[in-house]
């Protein structure tokens, strides 16, 4: 009995050449709608990631800077010199774009350190 049906079975499959056009297009139909849900939520990662890398780089400048102080007694006149002192290695641009920059405001007082601002980079709220 099994095997019969085996057989059947087999006979059938044999005689399928491919896909109809409906199967071709239900597939197509759900790769669609899976690519209508995936591209945003992707989007919204990479926009996302964008922000935290500037803020955890504003982060890292506004420490230089403090060590900087800490160590030389005042505050650095623009950020490369902490590239020049060794405090980093380089001054980071922001994520979004290499032509936007963080602004640095030197200490008002003079027992005061500088501080980072966002400058022209796109930080999270």
């Amino acid at each position: 009995m099994i095997k019969k049906l085996l057989n059947k079975k087999m006979k059938c499959l044999k005689n399928q050449k491919g896909l109809t056009l409906i199967e071709l297009l239900v597939v197509i139909v759900i790769l669609g709608i899976i690519a209508a849900i995936a591209i945003p939520m992707v989007m919204s990662n990479r926009d996302d990631a964008t922000k935290n890398t500037n803020a955890q780089n504003k982060a890292i400048l506004q420490d230089a800077v403090n060590r900087y102080y800490t160590v030389e007694g005042t505050s650095p006149v623009e950020l490369k010199d902490l590239v020049d002192k060794n405090y980093i290695d380089k001054v980071p641009t922001c994520a979004e774009s290499k032509d936007k920059n963080f602004k640095y405001v030197e200490g008002k007082n003079p027992g005061e350190a500088g501080t980072v601002n966002d400058g022209q980079c796109t930080m999270p709220k």
